[in-house]
Formats: structure tokens, C-alpha cells, sequence
């Protein structure tokens, strides 16, 4: 493994790091509105990282197939849906939307709302360990300054993630240092989850277009359990709509210029 690679799968750990430190310069609560604006803007840049770096690649990876081209891409999509909604369930954790909870468990408010934020990067640093490994496995047309721009682009999303998961936890009287810490630590699981996806896709290599489009398939899962809900809901939704569209229009500039 490069060090451009291990840069790269560490890009979006800074940004939810980044965003972690709001709590030192932000007041103890996020309002209502600044809350939508960040995650329409997270959600416009993971539906536009799903597409064009990853189901765009997993589609042109298997031309050669003929009319059945598309079965990578759809099957591997279905897939990742389906593995987000299976952690969805087994996973006790908070929605963001409206502070339901998941399975019944002991766990606190505070740790399930970690969980959540943990659970949603899971996808994330799978798709830029998929996209790093397509990069140097050589054989889907991914070059270092792609795989880069998808790193970018969710590390950008990354940031308001991060004050996301900490402020709320400031909100209930936690110190600064400890709730910098737990959101630091939700954003670990994505250079790990790069990682091991990394370290598969070397061993399965004719299966990248598949792992590809799973990865897409897991992020627009939370794109559409979570973000849409959580940005869509009340009064005042046009800001996370111009925010949404903002964040897609500026991954899709990334992707294009770099990839």
C-alpha cells in the first residue's frame, strides 16, 4: 500500500475530526435550520459520490458484458442496501430525523447516538477503501486523482457529521474535550472500514464493479433513511434543499475535474 493511499483513506477522518472541534468555537446547540443546511449539504455530496465514483465506474468496468452489463452494479447496489438495513436493525442507535430509538437495549442516549454516526460511516470509508483498491488493482479505470476527489468529497460531508454527533452532546452538559473525543472516535471506523475493503478487493479482484456499487448501495441508504428525513422535515426545508444541491453540484465538479 501506497502513501498516497493511507493519506487518502485518512482524508475523511480529518473532516469528521475538523467537525468534531465545533464544539470549541460553537455556542452548546446547533438551531434548527443550521442542522438542515449541514445535512442536505452531506447528502448532496453522498449521492453524488454514489454515482460518480462508484456506480459510474462499476457500469464502465463491466461493458463487456453486453446487455447483462448492468448486473454488477444492480446486484452489488441491492446488496449494499440491504447489508446498511441489516446493521440498521441489529444496531441499537438514535435516528436523526426524530430521535427514535432502534432495538431495545440498556445502552444510553449518548452511546446510541454515537452508534448512529458510527454506523453511517461504515459506508463511507467503504467507498473510498473500494475506490483506493480500484485504483491500484489497476483494472476499472480509477486514476489516484479520483479515488482523491471521492476522499475530499467525504471528508467535506464529513465536517458537519462531525459537529453533528458532538454539539447534542455538549447540549446535554458533557465537557468539550470528552464530546471532541466521542466524535473523533465515531469517524475511526472509516479509515477501518477503508482498510478492510482495501485488503479484500486485492483478493477479489474480477468482483471490484460489484463491491463498487455496494458501496454506493450503502450510502444512499443512509442518504434515504436519515439525511432526506432529517433535512426535509418541519417548516424552512428550502435551505437544506439549496444546501443538498449545493454539496451534489460540488462533488460532481470534484469528481470530474480530478477524476
Amino acid at each position: 500500500m501506497t502513501i498516497e493511499t493511507i493519506f487518502g483513506i485518512l482524508i475523511p477522518f480529518v473532516g469528521t475530526s475538523l467537525g468534531a472541534a465545533m464544539v470549541f468555537v460553537l455556542r452548546r446547540t446547533i438551531s434548527d435550520n443550521l442542522n438542515k443546511i449541514l445535512t442536505g449539504f452531506a447528502a448532496g455530496v453522498m449521492v453524488a459520490a454514489s454515482f460518480w465514483s462508484l456506480l459510474q465506474p462499476a457500469l464502465e468496468s463491466s461493458e463487456g458484458m453486453g446487455a447483462w452489463s448492468f448486473l454488477p452494479a444492480a446486484a452489488g447496489f441491492l446488496i449494499g442496501v440491504g447489508f446498511l438495513l441489516l446493521l440498521d436493525v441489529v444496531i441499537p442507535h438514535l435516528h436523526f430525523n426524530d430521535q427514535e430509538e432502534g432495538p431495545r437495549s440498556g445502552l444510553k442516549r449518548t452511546t446510541k447516538l454515537i452508534l448512529a454516526v458510527t454506523l453511517h460511516n461504515i459506508p463511507e470509508g467503504m467507498a473510498v477503501g473500494v475506490v483506493y483498491a480500484g485504483f491500484l488493482t489497476g483494472n476499472v479505470g480509477i486514476n489516484s486523482a479520483g479515488a482523491l476527489a471521492l476522499a475530499l468529497g467525504i471528508a467535506i460531508q464529513n465536517f458537519p457529521e462531525g459537529a453533528i454527533v458532538s454539539m447534542p452532546l455538549r447540549a446535554e452538559g458533557m465537557a468539550k474535550g470528552k464530546t471532541f473525543l466521542y466524535g473523533v472516535l465515531s469517524g475511526v471506523v472509516e479509515p477501518v472500514a477503508a482498510l478492510i475493503t482495501i485488503l479484500a478487493a486485492n483478493a477479489v479482484v474480477p468482483v471490484m464493479p460489484y463491491l463498487l456499487a455496494f458501496a454506493a448501495g450503502a450510502m444512499m441508504y443512509v442518504v434515504v433513511e436519515e439525511l432526506i428525513p432529517e433535512m426535509s422535515e418541519g417548516r424552512h426545508s428550502n435551505w437544506s434543499t439549496i444546501a443538498f444541491s449545493l454539496g451534489f453540484v460540488l462533488m460532481m465538479i470534484l469528481d470530474v475535474t480530478l477524476g
